[in-house]
């Protein structure tokens, strides 16, 4: 997976490359550290290693790496830079828990009932995020994101809301399975951080943005790490 997520992130950078030019400088093809054609080598490199290892797992995991890469390319190369932009994380980011969850033990949870839904509302928080931080240069090269269709304030209102569902619903499931208290103590602060960091990117600045959305992915992850980590035999 961590392959496959590579190979995803080199595409993104060949594709925002000639946005990024003047604009991030700290982006490595842009300032001239890593040419394109070895760019474009390295992420096919990714793609096969990824697939290679995924198949040899089980053929269910390489099917799942094959849709895994279907979603980053169809956000990379056609939704990226649209209103729909948020689709390929509400839809990716639940696989990533599948993907691991199968691969480990060559079937689903039943956990999965309430974290795949949960997944998908988490990616589309994530979505709304990565979206503010790259406002003002989408606005500058005419393209649009789910952000710039409902405005930067509603945005960050709306993902903030997100987060919390996220939150309320791993709470309460995580209460329901019996887990102790300072697993839940862990799980809020976790869980509560996107939270919080949704909400100040409505005054925040594009370098604060893109430090919230860090904070957001970040804290979702462990959240999601302190969940799983205590399904075991239980339903929820």
């Amino acid at each position: 997976m961590t392959l496959l997520q590579l190979g995803i992130g080199i595409v993104n950078d060949l594709v925002d490359a000639p946005r990024d030019a003047g604009r991030k400088p700290g982006k490595p093809i842009p300032a001239g550290l890593v040419p394109i054609g070895p760019a474009r080598a390295l992420a096919v490199g990714c793609f096969a290693a990824g697939l290679g290892l995924a198949a040899l797992i089980a053929p269910i995991v390489g099917l799942l790496a094959v849709v895994v890469i279907a979603i980053g390319l169809a956000y990379d190369l056609r939704l990226k830079g649209t209103a729909w932009s948020w689709l390929p994380f509400a839809v990716g980011i639940p696989i990533l828990p599948v993907f691991g969850w199968v691969g480990a033990t060559g079937a689903p949870h039943p956990a999965f009932l309430v974290l795949v839904p949960v997944a998908v509302v988490a990616g589309a928080a994530l979505a709304i995020g990565n979206a503010l931080v790259d406002v003002e240069r989408d606005r500058a090269v005419g393209a649009s994101s789910i952000a710039i269709a409902l405005g930067e304030d509603r945005a960050a209102w709306l993902a903030a809301a997100l987060f919390a569902t996220v939150l309320v619903a791993a709470l309460v499931s995580a209460w329901a399975g019996g887990r102790q208290a300072g697993e839940l103590a862990a799980m809020a602060v976790l869980g509560g951080a996107p939270v919080v960091a949704a909400l100040l990117v409505r005054t925040a600045d594009s370098g604060g943005r893109e430090r919230a959305w860090q904070v957001e992915a970040v804290g979702l992850a462990g959240l999601a790490i302190v969940w799983m980590s205590g399904l075991g035999g239980t339903l929820i």
